[in-house]
């Protein structure tokens, strides 16, 4: 059993890997008894591809939990598994909401268009939350440079009741993301060079132009600015788009 509560165990595993790279710190995290059972989740987004080969590098066989809203851009779904393949990763979960949920809360499939929030609650939210129940402690791809509340973001935070996360690119800038991809020759996600460079479900993503934020496209027009799986202490962690 873990022991100490979650605040105490965040601040001793920063402590522990302040001076850490990003891929030490996922190296021994995956192993770190403070931790516990660990799972990557990923969106096979955007960016998604530079954890997903640190992890093919040194825990292939590593839990890959990947939501399927059943909303996603076709783009998205070829592209998950031409990296799981590419990559090696033997260990890749696809999640989504059961047929009765959907049937239950969207049978028509225009939630998104009165109420995104609980759209993302049923189809990402709930089942993420049903497979992470098996997990002490999860790994995100935040950074600090995507602004908001993540511009103070830790290595190692607390999710209560009883999760870490572990954001390994918590101290990468936009530039080091783009520098791992083209120096380990990574695929891009196809609809990036469309002008997508944040990728969610196909009815609410639209495309970014030169200049605005790279969140800009993710519920336009909207207040809404996360997805919802992000929660501190229980409320879900809004971010406004910045300039």
């Amino acid at each position: 059993m873990l022991d100490g509560n979650l605040d105490t165990r965040a601040g001793r595993l920063n402590d522990r890997y302040r001076h850490h790279a990003a891929t030490e710190v996922l190296r021994r995290a995956v192993t770190d008894p403070d931790l516990g059972r660990v799972a990557l989740v990923s969106s096979f987004g955007a960016e998604s591809v530079v954890l997903l080969h640190m992890v093919s590098v040194v825990a292939p066989g590593l839990p890959v939990l990947f939501i399927d809203t059943q909303m996603l851009f076709p783009e998205t779904l070829a592209y998950q598994r031409e990296v799981a393949s590419r990559l090696g990763l033997t260990n890749v979960q696809v999640i989504s909401a059961t047929e009765d949920e959907i049937a239950l809360n969207d049978p028509d499939g225009t939630l998104h268009k009165v109420n995104p929030d609980a759209c993302c609650n049923f189809r990402k939210t709930v089942p993420l939350e049903n497979a992470l129940s098996g997990y002490d402690a999860w790994i995100t791809g935040r950074k600090r440079f995507q602004g908001g509340q993540r511009t103070e973001l830790e290595f190692f935070e607390p999710e209560p009741p009883h999760r870490l996360r572990v954001n390994p690119l918590a101290h990468w800038r936009s530039e080091d993301v783009q520098d791992y991809m083209i120096e380990n020759n990574l695929p891009r996600h196809p609809l990036v060079a469309k002008g997508y460079p944040s990728i969610g479900c196909a009815p609410c993503t639209s495309p970014v132009k030169p200049g605005e934020d790279p969140r800009s496209g993710r519920w336009r027009g909207q207040e809404k600015t996360e997805c919802g799986i992000h929660f501190i202490g229980g409320r879900m962690v809004r971010r406004k788009a910045t300039a």
